[in-house]
């Protein structure tokens, strides 16, 4: 029955990272994740300074959070796109004062105009898919990693996740792909 269940859960995650697919982004440097308080890294621009990266707290997520602040929890810049300029990878989830909320994984392009919020080009996880995300970095070419952790049932206590799968996002084809790691011990 686990196994059923783990199955289900890795089934969701892969499905909903297909429906959701991200925009345009190809990895060309490798970052280690932040916290949100840290400076996040940044790529050299094409013949001139570094530029900055999207800064995550300004974004708008696609995250109802029913009046309560977006709390931005990791964070990881690298130019994925090629293009020079670096994009940010962010984890955020809904503020809580108890308890740990579901996360999402968003990938971050700069505004479109001057003085615009950074732009949502892509969701790799989804915050409805009542995930928590741990061990998250960036890195090139093309690949977004996490430790996702959920549950098999919803009698699993909230608190105490039973579901844990490392996977990874690679840049293929114009698209990120979803690969889940091979779960230690397994054959």
């Amino acid at each position: 029955m686990h196994w059923i269940a783990t199955a289900a859960a890795l089934a969701a995650v892969l499905l909903g990272a297909a429906l959701l697919g991200p925009g345009d982004a190809t990895a060309t440097t490798t970052v280690t994740a932040s916290a949100p308080d840290s400076a996040p890294g940044s790529a050299p621009g094409v013949g001139g300074p570094p530029a900055a990266a999207p800064d995550p707290r300004a974004a708008r997520y696609p995250v109802d959070c029913g009046g309560t602040p977006v709390d931005v929890v990791r964070r990881a810049a690298a130019d994925l796109d090629g293009d020079g300029r670096p994009e940010t990878v962010a984890v955020v989830r809904c503020h809580s004062e108890t308890g740990t909320r579901p996360s999402g994984i968003y990938v971050l392009a700069p505004p479109s105009a001057k003085g615009a919020a950074p732009r949502v080009t892509a969701t790799l996880v989804d915050p409805g898919q009542k995930m928590s995300v741990t061990d998250f970095a960036v890195s090139g070419p093309g690949t977004v990693s996490a430790t996702l952790l959920g549950y098999s049932d919803k009698k699993v206590p909230r608190c105490c996740p039973d579901l844990r799968r490392a996977v990874e996002w690679r840049w293929k084809g114009g698209k990120f792909v979803l690969t889940a790691l091979p779960v230690a011990g397994s054959v």
